[in-house]
């Protein structure tokens, strides 16, 4: 808990969010309670219920902020941030980007859909995924936005797509460029063997394909190495790799004006996290691609990234409310909460690790105890925590834990039929619901029972 009284009690912040395990207006009360954008979460929980998701506008928008500075310090062209809303997706989160004049990266309809009714323009929308749908196609078409090339399943319908729709359709190309980065199995997706774009040695034959369509028009490439990654080396390779591939592509008659690196930057979810800070992140691309380019007189590439994680999940926090115990003496105490893997899948799929406290003693004053903290889904594996130090707590207190902003509510389940959280926003003292905590009754919506069941 050292980390927690820094932050607190010196109210010492990184000007980068990224490297903050608490959202920046993070406080206590004079009653000693835990507060976030000037709200008191025992009041929250009182109004909206457990568990709850709270996203911190102020924290949220220093993030967007943050890309926009850096990439306007370092890079003398002209540049982008792209939101990658897999990493929490809504219609606030699309108003919210939007507002900051950030783009979106979707990877379905339902994505697709929430940023255009969420108010991102469709000229700064782009749409991934390596296996698209005819229908998600023709809806990003039909609304101009740009797509992603995959891979050549990806490439033949497009072409079929445009030409039935008699609509031209500008594209990127993903190709993996060969560069791991020390980060978890699961989430490595730039080395070569990967599930997501063109491998890189296909690009010369991919280029004269698709300078044989009639309706696709290639504008931009692009590349992502992974996800949680404290490493800056790995950036600076893969812009230089990046430009060369827009030598190449010129070679086969292609003009290429945009340059998507990713996103990928890490953030600090417990004390032994060290990410860089967006600015020094954004440093390191931007010179690298510059440099490249100027060496080889190339003109500069519209400059585009994808945070997501780094956007977000500082911004928010999950409250939970404590249940049972179960001491099994000279082995663990289980603390069990009223959420768990259907809230945050992250820690079984993962075994991610976060940042908590509790909300009536956040500095750990009171006599402290380890617990392995559970969630209440019926898998042994549905653990939180394995050894959380907090004060003395007992049967109703709240949890905080920091860092759920992102792949939390956007990888959250109704397993055991578990209705899914409210998320509030919290901003100077005021809060607003932005998702209807679910109900059991909602569970039923799509459930069918055929006639013959029905007596």
């Amino acid at each position: 808990m050292n980390e927690k009284i820094s932050f607190l009690k010196n109210k010492v912040y990184s000007d980068s969010p990224n490297k903050n395990i608490f959202p920046i207006t993070t406080n206590i009360d004079k009653n000693g309670n835990l507060t976030i954008g000037g709200c008191c979460i025992n009041d929250l929980v009182k109004r909206y219920g457990s568990p709850l998701y709270i996203l911190d506008e102020i924290t949220l928008r220093n993030s967007c902020k943050a890309y926009k500075k850096s990439l306007d310090k370092y890079y003398p062209g002209d540049s982008l941030p792209i939101y990658a809303s897999k990493a929490n997706s809504s219609l606030f989160m699309s108003n919210l980007v939007s507002s900051e004049e950030l783009g979106l990266d979707a990877v379905s309809e339902g994505e697709l859909l929430t940023a255009l009714k969420g108010g991102v323009p469709n000229e700064k929308i782009v749409f991934h995924g390596n296996n698209k749908s005819d229908r998600e196609i023709a809806f990003a078409i039909q609304n101009n936005i740009k797509v992603i090339v995959d891979n050549i399943h990806d490439l033949k319908r497009l072409e079929r797509i445009s030409e039935t729709l008699d609509r031209n359709l500008e594209i990127m190309i993903r190709f993996t460029p060969g560069i791991e980065c020390h980060t978890h199995e699961y989430i490595r997706t730039g080395s070569f063997d990967s599930k997501f774009g063109f491998g890189i040695e296909y690009l010369e034959t991919l280029f004269k394909a698709i300078k044989e369509t009639k309706f696709l028009n290639l504008t931009g490439i692009h590349a992502h190495i992974g996800s949680q990654i404290f490493e800056l080396d790995p950036h600076k390779d893969l812009g230089e790799i990046m430009v060369n591939v827009i030598l190449k592509a010129k070679y086969h008659g292609h003009i290429i004006k945009e340059l998507n690196v990713g996103g990928g930057l890490g953030i600090k979810y417990t004390e032994d996290d060290d990410p860089p800070s967006i600015d020094e992140w954004i440093k390191t691309v931007s010179l690298s691609v510059y440099n490249t380019c100027k060496k080889n007189n190339i003109k500069l590439p519209k400059l585009m990234c994808e945070p997501g994680r780094s956007i977000v999940s500082t911004a928010g926090v999950t409250i939970y409310t404590i249940g049972s115990f179960k001491e099994i003496p000279g082995i663990r105490t289980y603390l069990s909460v009223d959420g768990g893997m259907s809230d945050n899948p992250r820690p079984i799929t993962y075994q991610s690790s976060y940042s908590a406290c509790l909300v009536n003693d956040p500095l750990g004053n009171s006599s402290k105890k380890r617990y392995t903290v559970a969630g209440k889904h019926c898998e042994s594996g549905d653990v939180l925590f394995k050894e959380l130090e907090l004060g003395q707590c007992a049967t109703g207190d709240l949890i905080c834990v920091f860092g759920t902003g992102a792949y939390n509510n956007s990888m959250s389940s109704n397993y055991n039929r578990i209705p899914k959280p409210a998320t509030v926003l919290v901003n100077n003292g005021e809060a607003e619901i932005i998702q209807k905590r679910e109900s059991p009754d909602d569970l039923l919506k799509y459930d069918v029972l055929p006639d013959r069941f029905i007596k």
